[in-house]
């Protein structure tokens, strides 16, 4: 019975041994890739920073009002914004001496309405055959150029809009025909800008 006894022990005590990783082993390597994955994410991070950020769309805008201070000495308008004006603004580009500088290049969406003074459409007359509104970059000058002209064709409002593309630094003026006066109705007469595009 002993003899039985001990072959019992010993076959329950023989065979192969089953491979087992040590929980000590498991624990190393996931460690080991946490520590991996926390270093990738963290160069990432630090590489995304160095990267210049795109400036959100649509930041870069104007809405503006004329400045009216009575008989103009030249043909330009002069233009005001800001929040104490009502619904006038400016975030981004800046006012120079009445004329709109952007400071962002790219694509903008311009636009313009002009009414006149002391104009009635049913006396088509009272406006000059030639009077205008033009819409342009004026400085810097090397980059001078018209970006819209607008005939009144004996009316008393003229209106427009248009995409353009504007660099840094470009100076907008719109310049109205002489001795013609604007209306300062703010309902009447504005000029706009929006950044849409790089």
């Amino acid at each position: 019975m002993q003899r039985r006894l001990r072959a019992m022990m010993a076959e329950e005590g023989s065979g192969c041994p089953v491979p087992r990783l040590p929980w000590a082993s498991i624990q190393r390597v996931a460690l080991v890739g946490v520590v991996v994955v926390a270093i990738y994410c963290f160069l990432c991070t630090q590489r995304l920073a160095q990267q210049p950020q795109l400036e959100s769309p649509g930041l870069d805008m104007a809405e503006l009002q004329l400045n009216h201070t009575g008989q103009r000495q030249d043909c330009r308008l002069h233009w005001l914004g800001g929040p104490a004006l009502g619904r006038s603004f400016v975030q981004g580009p800046e006012l120079d001496n009445g004329q709109l500088r952007v400071q962002r290049s790219g694509i903008y969406r311009l636009h313009i309405q002009v009414t006149l003074a002391n104009c009635s459409s049913s006396l088509g007359a009272t406006t000059p055959p030639r009077a205008t509104l033009t819409v342009g970059i004026c400085s810097p000058a090397a980059h001078s150029i018209s970006l819209l002209r607008l005939n009144f064709h004996e009316g008393c409002v003229v209106t427009s809009q248009r995409l353009t593309p504007l660099a840094r630094g470009d100076t907008l003026c719109t310049n109205l025909t002489l001795p013609l006066l604007p209306s300062p109705n703010t309902d009447e007469t504005f000029f706009g800008v929006q950044w849409v595009h790089p």
